[in-house]
């Protein structure tokens, strides 16, 4: 059997499984933290994009999605839009902030790119917090509609509800993981692997790399909109608390522990980043210590993530089958 089979019967039985797990979890909780993952799922293929494909750390993915989670809240609940609209309107309107602030950062370059983008996320986290007229500061915003429900042929697909939010997360999370296969299968995705290889031999080559770098960040910058939305109508209330440093350390972490510059590695690191703090609250007070030294430790042992370590390990099983 073919290595390309494999992967894709894996890949069949993984969607199988995604479409049945809310007959399996029956709990409320943890499917509201699996639907949580599944959009940091999104979030995670975005920095993975800029990250893992072109070899930039950005460090505002979470400024990012605040933008696209208050952008799509303002929209519906002061303006009365319908969410729907609102939805799709948010990624939009983070990407052309995207462009704004991606046009001079991506000019510099290594750790100085990463300290501009820890500015854009301390700047958009502040204006959350101290334009209360229009974002509601710390007190938040409250009431924050769900998308109402779909008639697809007589069936109703309810959204109001954990199980129906649970399969629009799953679909958005999918065609995020498409969009960045495609990308990184294309012409665009080849030119951003080839800037994080050799960005120097690139541009010797007359490849203006600052364009595909801005495209990179831009794309990052609309998936972590597209996720903020998805967050804050998930939720139902919104306040910048979600949106700081810490959660935009978090995407890199995801993206680290995953396999950076792997498909599956967001993933991967996607549910370990959302589903690993709340296991540790057993020790509530070593919680936050344990948790460091994981990431540590996996940082140090599995620098290239866990799905290439687990691919790395299928390969020589493989190999040794044969023998």
């Amino acid at each position: 059997m073919s290595p390309r089979l494999l992967r894709r019967m894996g890949c069949a039985a993984l969607m199988l499984a995604a479409l049945a797990l809310p007959l399996v979890v029956k709990l409320p909780y943890f499917l509201h933290l699996i639907i949580l993952a599944l959009i940091w799922v999104v979030l995670a293929q975005g920095q993975n994009l800029i990250q893992g494909f072109t070899g930039y750390v950005s460090i505002a993915q979470a400024g990012f999605m605040g933008i696209g989670a208050y952008s799509s809240t303002l929209l519906s609940v002061k303006l009365g839009w319908p969410v729907w609209f609102t939805m799709a309107a948010a990624p939009l309107m983070t990407a052309a902030l995207a462009v704004l602030a991606g046009y001079p950062s991506l000019r510099v370059k290594g750790h100085y790119f990463a300290i501009v983008t820890l500015a854009y996320n301390m700047v958009i986290f502040i204006v959350l917090t101290t334009w209360s007229s229009l974002t509601g500061g710390e007190a938040g915003i409250s009431n924050v509609p769900r998308p109402p429900d779909v008639s697809i042929v007589g069936f109703v697909w309810s959204l109001g509800d954990r199980v129906g939010y649970y399969y629009l997360a799953l679909i958005v999370a999918a065609l995020a993981t498409l969009l960045c296969a495609l990308i990184l299968h294309s012409r665009v995705g080849r030119v951003l692997v080839a800037i994080r290889q050799n960005e120097a031999l690139i541009e010797a080559a007359g490849v203006q790399s600052w364009r595909y770098k801005l495209f990179a960040f831009v794309v990052s910058a609309s998936l972590a909109g597209l996720a903020g939305a998805l967050y804050a109508h998930f939720i139902g209330f919104l306040n910048p608390d979600a949106f700081g440093v810490d959660h935009s350390l978090n995407a890199i972490l995801a993206v680290i522990l995953g396999g950076s510059g792997t498909l599956a590695g967001p993933v991967v690191g996607a549910f370990a980043v959302v589903f690993l703090p709340e296991y540790l609250r057993v020790a509530e007070n070593y919680r936050l210590v344990i948790y460091g030294f994981i990431l540590v430790a996996t940082t140090i042992f599995m620098p290239r993530g866990l799905v290439p370590l687990v691919a790395q390990g299928l390969r020589a099983l493989a190999a040794r089958l044969k023998r």
